[in-house]
C-alpha cells in the first residue's frame, strides 16, 4: 500500500514553494508555481479573438498584449511629477560642414532628393513628390501596408487626394469600402441634429495604401521595408540617415512621418508629456440589424467616476464596409495625463458595459471581429516648427491634426496639397533651412483655437460644475450651429473653425443660453481663455489678411527674388489655412445637402451592394 503524504505548499513572494519531500530527485531543482491574478473580462475577450495582420502606427494593433504595451506607456507619461517623461535618446545631430568630408561618404549605399520615414500616410507625400520627378525613398520598419480598420472621411476630402494627382476617381471607388447617410449628432437625450456627407465613407487602409505603394513604385519610389531609423547626421549640403540594420542612406531632406511618438519629435520637445490626450477604445463587431447611419458624436451619459478620476465619455459608430450588418463603435475621451488617469483597460471594462445600451443590442448576439484602442497626445504649441536643416515633421508627427477630432488621415487630405506644393518648390531652391522649412508648419491660430473646444470637454474632478455641464454646453454649440446653418455647422463638423461661424455660434449661445457662461470659466479656467482670447483675435486677424491683404500682395509676388517669393508664398497659405478659408461650402446640390431628420429612408452600400432598412 503506497504512503500518502498530504503536504501543503508555502508562499513566498508571490511564488509557490514545495517541501522537498516532493522535489524531484537527483538533482533536487525546487518547483514553482508563478501565482496567476485572475484575468479581467477584457483579457478574456481579446485572448478569445484571433489577431492577425497587425501593422504599426495608431490603431493598427489589436491584441491584447499590444494594449498592456501601450497602457504601460501611457501609465510613465502619466505618473511623471515633472514636464519631462523621460529624456530622449538623441536621435539628430548637425555636423558643420559637407558630408563628402564625413566618414559616411564611403558607406554610400544610395543617394534621394527626399527620404520619407514612416510608411502608412508616408506613403501619400512621397508618391505626390515623387510625381514632381524628385527621387524618393521610403524607409518603413514593418511591412508598408494597410490598417484592418477603415478610416472614415466624406467624399469631398478624399477627392483632394484626387486633385493633388495620386489618386483616380476609380481609385477612390475601389478603396471606399462603405457608403451611408445621415450621420447624427447628439447629447444625453436632449436632441439629435442629422446631417449629410460627414464622415460617411469607410475607406480600407489596406486597399488605399496598397494602391498608394504601387502607383510610388511606378513612378520610380524606392521601399525599405523592415528597416528602423537610429540616427540621422544633418551637414551643410546633406542629410545623411543611418538604420539600425547597418544601411546608409544620404538625402537632401527628410520628411519625418513616423507620428506622435516619433523619436525625433521626441527629441525636439525634449520628451515633455503632452498638454492633454484622447484615449479611444472600441470594437468592430457583426450582427447588428439596424446599421444605415452613424454617430458623428453622441454622448449617452453625464460625467462618470473610474478608480482615481472622472470621464466624459462620447461615442462614434459607422457601418463598416465587411459586411452589412457590421459596425465599428468608439467610446473615446479627454483627459490630462497625470497620476489617477484611467488606462486602456479601464476603459475597455466601462465599454462593455455602456456599448449595448448605447447601441440598443447585447453582445451575446454579436460577433467581435476586432477590439481597437488608440492614445493620442497633442501640445498647445502645434503645429511644430522644423527644429534642424533638412528634417520637416509631416502629418501626425506635425501636430497639423485637430486636438478634438484628432483626424490625423483628414488633416492629410486637407494639406497635401500645399505642402507638395511647398516642398516641391523648397528643394527646386534649394531652401532646406530649419526657418524656410518652418514656414510648411505655421502657426495656425485656428488649430490653437481648437484648444479651448478640448478643454471644456474634459471632466475635472472638481471643477464645481453641473454633472451634465459638457453635454449642456455641447448641445448649445450644436444647436446654435444648425439655426444658423451648413455655412456654420458644416466646417466645424469637418474640422475648421473659422472666425465668422465661430463669433456667430459663440454670440447666438451668450444670448440664449447666458445662463452657462459662469459654469464655461469655471470648467476651462481663466488662463485658459486668456490663452484662446489672444488665439481668437489672431483667427479674426488672419481672416482680415486673407481676404483682404493677400489679394494685393498675390499679383506682385512673381517679381520678388527666388527666396522672398518662396516666404510670401507660404506666408499666403499660413493666413488663408490658418482662418480655415481653405475650406469652401460646396454649392446647393453638389453631394453635399442640409440638415435632415428623416433617417428611416436612408440606405447603406457596402461592398458595392445596397441594404435598405
Amino acid at each position: 500500500m503506497a504512503l500518502q503524504l498530504q503536504l501543503q505548499p508555502t508562499i513566498k513572494n508571490g511564488v509557490f514553494q514545495y517541501p522537498s519531500a516532493i522535489r524531484p530527485f537527483g538533482n533536487r531543482k525546487k518547483v514553482s508555481f508563478q501565482a496567476q491574478a485572475t484575468p479581467t473580462r477584457t483579457q478574456r475577450i481579446m485572448e478569445g479573438i484571433a489577431v492577425s495582420g497587425e501593422v504599426g502606427g495608431a490603431g493598427g494593433a489589436y491584441s491584447y498584449s499590444a494594449l498592456k504595451r501601450l497602457d504601460q506607456l501611457w501609465s510613465k507619461i502619466c505618473s511623471s511629477s515633472t514636464v519631462v517623461v523621460e529624456e530622449p535618446q538623441k536621435v539628430v545631430s548637425s555636423v558643420p560642414g559637407s558630408y563628402k568630408d564625413s566618414e559616411h561618404v564611403g558607406n554610400l549605399d544610395e543617394m534621394f532628393d527626399v527620404i520619407v520615414c514612416g510608411g502608412t500616410l508616408g506613403i501619400f507625400i512621397a508618391t505626390a513628390l515623387s510625381s514632381k520627378g524628385f527621387r524618393v525613398g521610403v524607409v518603413e520598419r514593418n511591412v508598408l501596408k494597410g490598417r484592418e480598420q477603415e478610416w472614415n472621411i466624406s467624399r469631398r476630402e478624399l477627392l483632394e487626394l484626387v486633385e493633388v494627382g495620386i489618386l483616380t476617381e476609380d481609385d477612390v471607388e475601389e478603396a471606399t469600402a462603405a457608403s451611408f447617410n445621415p450621420n447624427r449628432c447628439g447629447f444625453e437625450g436632449k436632441g439629435d441634429i442629422w446631417v449629410q456627407d460627414i464622415l460617411n465613407l469607410g475607406v480600407s487602409p489596406v486597399k488605399l495604401v496598397e494602391i498608394m505603394k504601387k502607383r510610388f513604385n511606378s513612378l520610380g519610389g524606392v521601399t525599405f521595408e523592415g528597416y528602423s531609423v537610429s540616427s540621422i547626421s544633418v551637414y551643410e549640403d546633406s542629410a545623411v540617415l543611418q538604420l539600425k540594420e547597418g544601411k546608409t542612406i544620404f538625402s537632401r531632406l527628410i520628411i519625418d512621418a513616423m507620428g506622435n511618438f516619433s523619436p525625433i519629435v521626441k527629441q525636439i520637445r525634449c520628451g515633455r508629456k503632452p498638454d492633454g490626450m484622447c484615449l479611444v477604445v472600441g470594437t468592430c463587431c457583426r450582427g447588428f440589424k439596424e446599421n444605415s447611419t452613424s454617430d458623428v458624436i453622441f454622448s449617452s451619459a453625464s460625467i462618470k467616476e473610474t478608480s482615481q478620476s472622472v470621464v466624459q465619455y462620447f461615442w462614434e459608430a459607422f457601418p463598416a464596409g465587411s459586411g452589412t450588418r457590421d459596425r465599428t463603435t468608439y467610446m473615446f475621451t479627454y483627459v490630462d495625463p497625470q497620476p489617477g488617469s484611467p488606462q486602456l483597460e479601464e476603459l475597455l471594462e466601462d465599454y462593455w458595459d455602456l456599448m449595448p445600451k448605447y447601441q440598443g443590442v447585447s453582445f451575446d448576439d454579436l460577433e467581435i471581429l476586432r477590439i481597437i484602442y488608440g492614445i493620442f497626445p497633442t501640445y498647445r504649441d502645434s503645429p511644430l516648427p522644423a527644429a534642424f536643416d533638412r528634417i520637416l515633421q509631416f502629418g501626425d508627427a506635425s501636430g497639423i491634426q485637430s486636438p478634438v477630432s484628432f483626424g490625423g488621415f483628414g488633416s492629410l487630405t486637407r494639406h497635401l496639397g500645399r505642402l507638395t506644393t511647398g516642398i516641391y518648390e523648397a528643394l527646386e531652391g534649394n531652401f532646406l533651412d530649419s526657418r524656410s522649412l518652418s514656414l510648411l508648419n505655421p502657426y495656425m491660430p485656428n488649430l490653437s483655437s481648437s484648444w479651448l473646444f478640448q478643454r471644456a470637454m474634459s471632466a475635472k474632478k472638481q471643477s464645481n460644475v453641473p454633472p451634465d455641464f459638457v453635454n449642456e454646453l455641447l448641445f448649445a454649440n450644436f444647436m446654435s450651429m444648425q439655426k444658423l446653418g451648413d455655412p456654420v455647422l458644416r466646417p466645424f463638423l469637418q474640422d475648421v473653425i473659422q472666425f465668422g461661424p465661430l463669433v456667430k455660434t459663440l454670440g447666438l449661445v451668450m444670448l440664449t443660453r447666458p445662463q452657462i457662461i459662469p459654469s464655461i470659466f469655471k470648467q476651462v479656467g481663466i488662463p485658459v481663455l486668456v490663452d484662446w482670447s489672444g488665439h481668437f483675435f489672431m483667427l479674426g486677424y488672419y481672416t482680415f489678411l486673407s481676404t483682404f491683404v493677400d489679394p494685393a500682395i498675390r499679383p506682385l509676388i512673381g517679381s520678388f527674388p527666388a527666396k522672398v517669393r518662396y516666404e510670401w508664398k507660404r506666408r499666403l497659405e499660413a493666413w488663408q489655412y490658418g482662418a480655415g478659408l481653405d475650406y469652401k461650402l460646396s454649392p446647393p446640390g453638389a453631394h453635399e445637402t442640409a440638415i435632415t431628420s428623416d433617417p428611416s429612408k436612408e440606405t447603406l452600400t457596402t461592398n458595392n451592394k445596397t441594404a435598405k432598412y
